[in-house]
C-alpha cells in the first residue's frame, strides 16, 4: 500500500513480545533524525490472541508506547507479521509498466496462495531479470483481505489513520542493508518465535522467507535437555550463547539439534538462491535481533555456512540523540522493523 503525500508520520511494529514505535525525520541523503520513539513491552498470550479482551489490552500497550514517545501525528505506517503475509519474486517478460500493472492483475491469483479477490496484493519492479535479459523480475506482497480489514480497523479504533502497510520482511531489509552494497546478502532476523530472512542483491530483497524458529525453540530445547526453568534456559542461552566452553558446553549442546535444523534451512535458502542466480554468490550474512545478541550465534552460522557474519545495524542511517541512546542500550537489537517501516519515503 503507498504513502500519498503523507507528511508527517509514525512506523508501528506490534512485535510478539512488545510494541515499538519510531518517528524519523529526514536528514539528508539517505540519513534520518530520530524524532520520537516508544517501547512497551507485551505479553505473548495477548499478542498471539484476536478475542476482544487481548485487542483491548493490545490498544492500551500501543497507546502507551505513542503515549511515552511524545509522538503527536495520528499517521501511522504499520508493519504486517510474514506469518500472516506472502512475498515472492517473479519472473515476467520485459514491457512496459500499464501492461505490466494488466498483466500483473490477471496473472496474480498463479502466484499467490489464496485467490485475488481475497487478497490486498502489492508489487515493486524489481528490475531486469539477472539471468535473462528478455525477463523483469517483480516483488510480489499479499495479505488476506481478512486480516488486513481487521488489523486496520483495529488500528484505526484507536484514533490513528494508517497510510501504509508493509511485510515486516521487506521494512528490516531497509534499514539493515547498508548503503551502496552491490553484491548478494543474507539478512537473518531472529524473533520470538521465528526467523524473517531475505537475500538481497544490488539492493532489493530477491529471496524472502520465515522459519518457524526463534528464540523460544532455542529454550525450549534448553528447558527439556538441561532440567531448568524457562526464565533459567533463557538467562544461559543469552548470556553464555553457544559457547562450547562455558558451562562445560551444556548449553550449547542441548540446543545443538535445534540450531542444526535452523542452520540447514539457512543453507537450503542460499542454495535455492545461488541455483536462480548461479554467477552471484552470497558473500556476507547480517545478523539481527536475537541472532545479534546471542555470544557466538553468528561464529556458528559462518561456520557452518562457510559464509563471514557480522551484526547488522538497524540504526546506521539514523542519528540518534545521546540522550536516547542509553535508553536505547538494552533493546536497540529489536527496531530493525520499525526503523525500516519509518525510513519508507513519499514515492
Amino acid at each position: 500500500m503507498a504513502l500519498r503525500g503523507a507528511g508527517d508520520f509514525f512506523a508501528l511494529d506490534i512485535g510478539t513480545n512488545a510494541v515499538r514505535v519510531v518517528q524519523l525525520s529526514p536528514a539528508g541523503g539517505n540519513s534520518w533524525n530520530l524524532q520520537h520513539f516508544g517501547y512497551a513491552p507485551l505479553d505473548e498470550k495477548t499478542a498471539a490472541s484476536n478475542s476482544p479482551e487481548s485487542l483491548r489490552r493490545l490498544g492500551e500497550v500501543i497507546m502507551t508506547a505513542v503515549g511515552q514517545s511524545g509522538i503527536k501525528t495520528k499517521n501511522v505506517v504499520l508493519g504486517l507479521p510474514s506469518s500472516k503475509t506472502f512475498t515472492t519474486v517473479i519472473e515476467m517478460p520485459v514491457m512496459a509498466e500499464a501492461e505490466l500493472r494488466n498483466t500483473l492483475k490477471y496473472q496474480v491469483d498463479q502466484y499467490i496462495p489464496m485467490g485475488a479477490s481475497e487478497a490486498k496484493v502489492d508489487w515493486a519492479l524489481l528490475g531486469t531479470s539477472l539471468h535473462d535479459a528478455k525477463m523483469q523480475e517483480i516483488l510480489l506482497a499479499s495479505t488476506a483481505n481478512a486480516y488486513a480489514e481487521e488489523r486496520l480497523e483495529f488500528i484505526e479504533s484507536l484514533g490513528l489513520n494508517v497510510i501504509a502497510a508493509e511485510p515486516d520482511p521487506l521494512a528490516m531489509v531497509r534499514s539493515l542493508l547498508p548503503d551502496a552494497v552491490p553484491d548478494a546478502r543474507l539478512i537473518i532476523d531472529v524473533g520470538e518465535q521465528s526467523t524473517d530472512l531475505a537475500i538481497t542483491f544490488d539492493g532489493t530483497p530477491r529471496l524472502v522467507r520465515t522459519i518457524p524458529v526463534g528464540i523460544k525453540s532455542l529454550v525450549k530445547a534448553a528447558v527439556q535437555n538441561l532440567n531448568v526453568q524457562e526464565d533459567q534456559a533463557r538467562q544461559f542461552i543469552l548470556k553464555f550463547g553457544l559457547a562450547p566452553d562455558r558451562l562445560e558446553g551444556q548449553v550449547y549442546r542441548a540446543i545443538e539439534s535445534t540450531l542444526d535444523n535452523f542452520v540447514t534451512e539457512l543453507t537450503k535458502s542460499i542454495k535455492f538462491f545461488q541455483t536462480r542466480y548461479p554467477s552471484t554468490p552470497v558473500s556476507g550474512i547480517l545478523l539481527s535481533g536475537f541472532s545479534a545478541i546471542v555470544p557466538q550465534f553468528g561464529d556458528y552460522i559462518a561456520a557452518k555456512t562457510g559464509v563471514p557474519t557480522m551484526p547488522g545495524n538497524p540504526w546506521q542511517k539514523v542519528n540518534v540523540a545521546q540522550s536516547d541512546q542509553q535508553q536505547l542500550m538494552p533493546i536497540a537489537s529489536e527496531f530493525a522493523t520499525v526503523i525500516g517501516l519509518a525510513e519508507r519515503r513519499n514515492k
